[in-house]
């Protein structure tokens, strides 16, 4: 375990500690919005706690998939037709669900704000119980987790952070970085929560931008599967792409916030200025 403290570690580390919080800004904006499903008074509980068992159960998951590689990567089963055609493992099958839940959660939410018996019955919350939002966090949390495991893991290559020790160096230094993130996604949960909640017109960018974190993860488990479609081969969403699109949505709302503020301030003011106009609307 001596290797863990060279120089050259610490910076393996901090760099997956880097790739864990980047990659988990789905994960949290995930909780925040599932987690209004629950009571008012249980949601920064049904959060912490969601987000505390999932930890536990990414660690299992880690030394699953690093005792169990061979099986995440062999084909389990394939499909050759006209309509649809790839080599189905663990990791696609994982991949293609946990991305149709997420583009099915984002539509339904996104249904949800638009329908006008909900809004009105929108501040009692509540639809779910406390257990089922918990178990809804948990296990989108194994969703997003399994591909940010499979992404720190080429970090952790090198020959000398292996071993064939029940925990090696490797195991310790993804665990480190799995449990820091973990601890950092507690600490901020609350906070993305509460600023969502207070500024709504972002609820409907973060549905948005898990619309396009669904669509991500299917091109990634079409693209592991060497998947196509009426012969079309599906190729993965590169993560500077998705970064890219979650940047114009931001500037594409903040410009549409701004002149909307504008446009009202224009109406205020022609109304202000002209009262028996607005009288005979009246």
């Amino acid at each position: 375990m001596s290797v863990l403290f060279t120089v050259e570690a610490v910076g393996v580390l901090i760099s997956l500690i880097f790739l864990q919080a980047v990659l988990g800004f789905d994960n949290l904006l995930y909780i925040s919005i599932e987690s209004k499903r629950a009571p008012l008074a249980r949601q920064s509980f049904v959060r912490k706690m969601g987000i505390a068992i999932a930890v536990i159960l990414r660690l299992v998951l880690l030394f699953v998939v690093m005792r169990l590689l061979a099986s995440v990567v062999e084909p389990w089963f394939t499909l050759d037709n006209f309509v649809i055609s790839g080599e189905f493992n663990l990791k696609a099958l994982i991949f293609l669900f946990g991305g149709a839940f997420i583009m099915y959660t984002a539509v339904k939410e996104i249904n949800h704000l638009l329908s006008i018996d909900d809004l009105a019955h929108e501040s009692a919350g509540g639809q779910k119980s406390t257990f089922t939002v918990i178990a809804l966090i948990v296990f989108m949390n194994l969703i997003f987790s399994f591909d940010s495991i499979l992404s720190m893991l080429p970090l952790t290559s090198d020959p000398k952070y292996a071993s064939d020790a029940l925990i090696s160096p490797q195991f310790v230094m993804l665990a480190i970085a799995v449990v820091t993130s973990g601890i950092l996604m507690i600490v901020m949960a609350d906070r993305v929560a509460d600023f969502i909640q207070r500024n709504r017109m972002f609820e409907v960018l973060g549905l948005f931008i898990l619309l396009i974190v669904g669509i991500m993860l299917l091109s990634e488990g079409g693209h592991v599967a060497h998947m196509a479609l009426f012969g079309y081969k599906i190729e993965a969403m590169a993560k500077s792409t998705f970064y890219f699109s979650v940047v114009v949505l931001f500037i594409v709302d903040i410009v549409q916030t701004r002149y909307q503020k504008a446009l009202d301030a224009r109406r205020h003011a022609q109304v202000a200025g002209n009262p028996a106009s607005h009288t005979d609307h009246v």
